[in-house]
């Protein structure tokens, strides 16, 4: 009997074993080297892949608006937009802000923090942009209602936090109502300009002082202080030549409207200084 007989099988068996996984390695091997397949339009059950990058999410602004990019903010109540190419000023419809821009006049009061809401609120955006009845003003800007993407309305967000007032000029006055009820709640609680801050100003002085007896503007006596009535509010607004609206506010004295030889007789009757 020979002595190495019984150890045949065994080795046999361990060879035939590492053999094996020798191969199994080299198949392994060899997937691993293979190149991934360009994958087809379609994905194996059939629904189509998503090509480049996924597509942001549409910005939503209500019915009949026109998307503008803000580019600047020139004040509170004005913004420069570009619309497929082109640029223009937009003034908001039914408010004001304080006057910070406009060389011939100081700025007013809380009209820094006005601008700087507005810039907060608008710059760098895309804003859906409303038009009333008016296109433009007569300094050639937009007259436009602006929205955000969430649906707010920047003209009643300023009004509602106290950068701005209601300011009415008919035809234009679509949403007055809602911009009137807005002033009246930051009135009621002392926000923003309405404010002890602003509220204690002093009526400013004109930069001319009349000779005795000759009305403020003109150094005559004939007046040339505009009183205006709100014809949505009701409130008393007096306009100076230098103001910005100063020359498309119409007097109508039957209404209770009146002309001032002062500033002075102006606050005293009740009537309180335009913002702009």
């Amino acid at each position: 009997m020979r002595r190495g007989g019984s150890r045949t099988a065994p080795t046999t068996v361990v060879a035939a074993i590492a053999a094996t996984i020798l191969a199994l390695l080299a198949l392994a091997a060899c997937d691993d080297e293979t190149p991934p397949q360009a994958t087809s339009g379609a994905t194996p059950t059939g629904t189509a892949t998503t090509v480049g990058p996924t597509p942001t999410m549409r910005l939503s602004f209500p019915d009949g608006t026109t998307p503008a990019k803000v580019i600047r903010v020139i004040d509170g109540d004005t913004i420069e937009v570009e619309v497929d190419g082109e640029k223009y000023k937009v003034r908001y419809i039914g408010i004001d802000t304080p006057e910070t821009v406009d060389p011939r006049r100081p700025v007013g009061c809380f009209g820094e923090e006005a601008s700087a809401a507005n810039k907060a609120l608008v710059e760098g955006l895309i804003v859906g942009l409303e038009g009333d009845v008016s296109d433009t003003d007569t300094f050639g800007r937009l007259l436009r209602y602006v929205w955000l993407s969430s649906k707010e309305m920047v003209n009643a967000v300023l009004v509602r936090e106290g950068y701005a007032h209601a300011s009415a000029y008919p035809p234009d006055v679509r949403y007055q109502e809602l911009f009137d009820g807005l002033e009246a709640g930051a009135r009621s609680v002392g926000r923003g300009l309405w404010g002890p801050v602003c509220l204690e100003t002093a009526a400013p002085t004109p930069a001319d002082s009349p000779a005795e007896g000759a009305c403020e503007y003109s150094g005559t006596s004939e007046a040339v202080i505009k009183g205006n009535i709100s014809t949505n509010s009701g409130e008393k607004i007096y306009h100076v030549p230098s103001s910005s609206f100063y020359d498309q506010t119409v007097i109508d004295e039957a209404a209770g409207e009146r002309w001032f030889c002062t500033e002075m007789e102006a606050v005293a009757g009740g009537w309180r200084l335009s913002l702009r």
